[in-house]
């Protein structure tokens, strides 16, 4: 090389796994379709081009994105690793793997949860059989310490004590990886522990209130259609298609589709709110103002599932000031909730009650799912049965 020619610069050994990681945590934060090529490579310090070297297309990456933690969690807990002397150990040693893993991907390790649902064909029953092996995992030690336990409560409890983990990665609260490793398997043994109350094999829906307002029923239908398609994929033309309007009347009631899913997260905090107000309304003394709690919110949950889906599930693809506000009344929300329980729990720092409630709130959210939001008066007890168990810990 002559003194003219500059010198060649390498690619780092390390340039896909960087690209990886941006990818994962812009996908954590924003979700899938706000994220551009170019954005995960100008984090990376490449151009787009550079970066379909790596990855042919935006899906590609975001597969690898969805299934890494899950491929890890499967090596963490896999029984060649993960063993003891009894069922109790085993079960110890699982759930340790499960938090220790989730703790180390906590800004990515949520990924799985909430965007997973854009995996199309094989790549959707890849995700699924993990999660499936996953759960197998927790609930085949569970079976042998409490042979009692039906099938269907094992189930349960293990997507809860699952879900009790999983919920470190919907929020940046501050802990030591230590505290945080020890609160959440007790959390989760608490959850393992739990008795639950009979199944039914009824599944009565309660009825839902009609919109009584062309505002409310636009509202209404667009959440049930970001639940069902992700925001991304509707469009001003579907919404007003479901209510029997032309895209334009719609824009009378809302400026924008934006504007529709700020007014559900709006919608969804008033409830919650509410909520909390009615349940310290109805108790004298705050343990039973937990149970109390606990149980409005389940109904809650499970009477309009879309709009809590849409909430957990849709804030990235807020304009950023709007998702900034929102971020702001939920974490009010949570010291509301954090409040009550160290109220009830006075051992407890400020800190670890925060974790603890959201924890609970996931832990409704994750079972209710599993159970396909059966309204019944039988599993909306036992989801709240869970919840208290998660918030009050071993009894």
């Amino acid at each position: 090389m002559t003194d003219t020619e500059a010198p060649r610069r390498r690619r780092p050994r390390n340039r896909k796994a960087q690209i990886l990681s941006a990818a994962a945590e812009a996908f954590s934060e924003r979700g899938y379709h706000p994220v551009g090529i170019d954005d995960i490579a100008a984090t990376v310090g490449i151009s787009g081009p550079a970066l379909y070297r790596h990855f042919p297309t935006k899906y590609a990456l975001f597969v690898h994105t969805v299934m890494r933690l899950a491929d890890l969690l499967l090596a963490a807990t896999d029984p060649t690793v993960v063993d003891g002397p009894d069922a109790e150990a085993r079960m110890n040693a699982v759930l340790t793997a499960v938090i220790r893993t989730t703790i180390d991907n906590r800004r990515t390790g949520g990924l799985y949860r909430w965007e997973g649902r854009y995996l199309v064909g094989d790549d959707k029953v890849a995700l699924r059989d993990a999660l499936y092996t996953l759960h197998g995992r927790v609930e085949d030690p569970l079976k042998t310490l409490r042979p009692e336990l039906p099938d269907a409560d094992a189930a349960l409890l293990a997507t809860a004590a699952i879900s009790v983990v999983a919920s470190i990665t919907a929020h940046r609260t501050a802990l030591s990886a230590k505290q945080i490793e020890t609160m959440i398997l007790d959390a989760a043994w608490s959850v393992l522990q739990a008795d639950l109350p009979p199944g039914s094999a009824d599944s009565a829906s309660r009825d839902v209130a009609t919109p009584d307002s062309k505002r409310e029923l636009l509202l209404h239908e667009s959440i049930l259609l970001f639940y069902e398609h992700g925001f991304h994929d509707v469009s001003i033309e579907d919404i007003g298609a479901a209510v029997g309007i032309n895209a334009s009347s719609v824009y009378r009631y809302f400026p924008s589709k934006a504007e529709l899913l700020a007014a559900a997260f709006h919608r969804a905090n008033e409830k919650l709110t509410d909520t909390l107000q009615t349940s310290l309304a109805r108790s004298t003394d705050p343990v039973t103002a937990i149970a109390t709690l606990c149980r409005l919110y389940t109904e809650l949950t499970f009477g309009q599932s879309e709009l809590v889906a849409v909430y957990f599930a849709e804030i990235g693809n807020l304009p950023a000031e709007q998702r900034s506000g929102l971020r702001n009344v939920q974490r009010q929300n949570i010291e509301r909730w954090a409040q009550l329980l160290r109220d009830a729990r006075p051992e407890l720092s400020v800190v670890a009650s925060r974790f603890l409630v959201h924890a609970a709130l996931g832990v409704v959210f994750d079972v209710g799912r599993a159970v396909r939001f059966d309204r019944s008066d039988a599993t909306v007890a036992r989801v709240h049965t869970v919840m208290v168990a998660v918030l009050m810990g071993r009894q």
